[in-house]
């Protein structure tokens, strides 16, 4: 089974806007903090899957925001996602209770704190920095365990750290 989805990474006064999946019943991310976003519908494009799923999550509408890299996850049992990874640091409107789980400002440095995916730490290491356009692959043992990352076609050592020097991997 393959899906296609958006993630978008909120950025306000040094913060990222996460959501803490809490509320959804059978929920892969249960308990996990992540950012906003979710699948695409029959014939949307990525920047309109975007622009939805963060309306209709958050309460803003996006006025700036740029695609930043593309994450293939690879979760177990047949299951392939090509999620599209976005930043955005213009946003209107009035916030909005969201009905997947709490939202709340959280300091970048902090983010790798919380409760995320492994493999989430590589993608937001990257997203600070550098601007630069990236894939990465993430292979999942069908629950928590990250078992592989490879980054533009270069497998990344694990467990990853975040001082790490990517032009020497694999």
């Amino acid at each position: 089974m393959t899906g296609m989805s958006t993630l978008c990474h909120l950025e306000r006064d040094g913060k990222y806007l996460m959501l803490h999946r809490v509320t959804k019943k059978n929920d892969v991310n249960k308990d996990k903090w992540i950012g906003v976003g979710g699948h695409f519908e029959q014939d949307e494009s990525p920047e309109e899957c975007l622009l939805r799923e963060v309306k209709e999550e958050t309460g803003y509408t996006l006025t700036s925001w740029q695609f930043r890299g593309i994450v293939t996850f690879i979760s177990g049992g047949g299951v392939t996602e090509y999620m599209m990874l976005y930043t955005a640091d213009g946003f209107e409107g009035t916030p909005i209770a969201c009905d997947e789980g709490d939202l709340e400002w959280v300091d970048k440095d902090r983010v790798t704190e919380l409760n995320i995916w492994e493999g989430d730490k590589i993608f937001l290491h990257l997203l600070n920095v550098t601007r630069e356009f990236f894939s990465l692959k993430l292979v999942y043992d069908g629950h928590d365990g990250l078992l592989e990352a490879v980054l533009d076609g270069r497998r990344l050592k694990l467990p990853f750290e975040k001082d790490i020097d990517f032009s020497t991997q694999e």
